[in-house]
């Protein structure tokens, strides 16, 4: 079980850091309000785009942590340091496509959601810990009350602003992201969690 569930969370890791690198490709049509920050600081202060997807999720790790330390795990951490570093592979390979500016890529940009959402799904199942950004709005939404809907869009929101203020992409497929990547999200989760916890149930049953 432990090859398995950190099987998934490294394969579905890499899974997502290409549905991101695939959406930054395509920017200019919008991507998700995260990136629109971490591409904002990168076009504004330099390093690169996924060095500040590894620092913005170390911070948010940080935070969590402090706030209720029961939602930061050992795959937190290391979901904050592996996504930025594949995402910066992959932007610097050359194996994705790049915007041509026209209909194509919407359906890259597309293409890229789900990845992401399959992803996210696929490191998720594995159940070694949240991502940096979950963990961080898990807290929150513990120390204030909140829902952690509501927690979710008004940080999401705060965050789509400073990007904007910054010069981030912000467009049309900004404020799509959520209706694609959740319920693909959800469904891959749902899928592999359930196989997971009946290979679970099946070993402890041997």
């Amino acid at each position: 079980m432990f090859a398995l569930r950190w099987g998934l969370f490294f394969i579905g890791l890499v899974i997502f850091s290409g549905g991101i690198s695939l959406t930054i490709e395509m920017q200019h049509l919008g991507v998700h309000p995260w990136d629109v920050l971490n591409v904002a600081l990168y076009s504004k202060f330099g390093l690169t785009i996924g060095t500040w997807t590894v620092i913005i999720g170390i911070l948010l790790v940080v935070v969590a942590y402090i706030l209720d330390k029961s939602y930061i795990k050992l795959g937190t951490l290391l979901n904050a340091l592996i996504v930025g570093s594949f995402v910066d592979f992959f932007l610097w390979s050359g194996i994705l496509p790049e915007a041509t500016h026209t209909w194509t890529d919407f359906i890259f940009m597309f293409l890229g959601m789900v990845i992401m959402g399959v992803g996210g799904g696929v490191y998720n199942a594995g159940g070694v810990g949240s991502g940096p950004r979950d963990g961080f709005m898990l807290s929150i939404s513990d120390k204030t009350g909140a829902s952690i809907g509501k927690v979710r869009i008004i940080t999401e929101l705060g965050v789509l602003v400073l990007g904007l203020l910054l010069g981030g992409p912000v467009f049309i497929c900004t404020f799509i992201f959520t209706f694609v990547q959740s319920p693909i999200f959800q469904a891959t989760y749902q899928f592999l969690g359930s196989y997971v916890n009946r290979v679970e149930s099946r070993s402890h049953a041997a």
